[in-house]
């Protein structure tokens, strides 16, 4: 890859085998499974995707709901693994994507700190290091001993995004996460971003704000039915997506 690059992707595929018939219960699936009777219909979430991101670049994901813009960027970051190309990446990986999937609900925000900080690869020095700095930024004060399971979305969220941004990444991977929250917690969110920003990081964004990406990035990409239809400087890939949508 060459070295101004922070992401290569190229000729990318993303298969899942839909089931044909309806399984209730372990045991049926493992029978019809060793019976060979399984039906499956293949479905390419992605198909033939290929781009590249400059470092400090902020690359725009536009795409109607089922485009197949979060399993890009699941595929980016490492979540999935690709059926078909390949993906290149260059520098620490910040992902902040479905935030606080990974909490257990019975630990309390402080405990889930620690578990959601190691499935993001921290180490417990660092989230040691960090803690005050994370709860603070959370704005969730003595809610922070309380167990997960009593936490609304908003709260989960606001936990989850702490977490997740208080590494330094070079690249940041962006799935509609500028609008968790408040309205205070996400003006507060979009400035912890734009701090990344200014700080050169490289972006790959996904958001259902037109006006966001527009605002928020440099080029952009639009995806239909798992394919790339559209790339280039932002303006111009908005003006393609609003005669799309329109």
């Amino acid at each position: 890859m060459q070295k101004n690059l922070a992401i290569c992707v190229k000729d990318l595929g993303m298969r899942f085998n839909l089931s044909q018939e309806r399984v209730d219960n372990l045991k049926e699936f493992i029978i019809k499974f060793l019976r060979r009777d399984l039906k499956f219909n293949e479905f390419w979430a992605l198909k033939d995707v290929s781009f590249k991101i400059k470092k400090g670049e902020r690359l725009g994901v536009l795409g109607l709901n089922g485009s197949g813009k979060s399993t890009l960027l699941k595929v980016v970051s490492g979540v999935l693994k690709p059926s078909a190309g390949t993906i290149e990446t260059s520098g620490v990986i910040a992902p902040l994507l479905e935030l606080g999937a990974g909490f257990s609900p019975e630990y309390t925000g402080r405990e889930n700190i620690y578990l959601y900080g190691a499935v993001l690869g921290f180490t417990k020095e660092f989230l040691d290091e960090k803690i005050d700095e994370i709860v603070d930024f959370s704005g969730l004060g003595e809610f922070i001993e309380v167990p997960i399971k009593n936490y609304s979305s908003g709260m989960k969220a606001r936990l989850g995004f702490s977490i997740a941004t208080v590494v330094e990444p070079d690249i940041l991977i962006l799935d509609e996460v500028l609008s968790v929250g408040d309205k205070k917690f996400r003006r507060k969110s979009e400035n912890k971003i734009m701090s990344m920003f200014d700080r050169g990081v490289t972006v790959l964004f996904v958001s259902h704000s037109l006006e966001q990406v527009v605002r928020l990035c440099d080029r952009a990409i639009i995806l239909d039915s798992g394919r790339l239809v559209a790339e280039g400087p932002v303006e111009q890939v908005a003006r393609i997506y609003k005669n799309m949508t329109e």
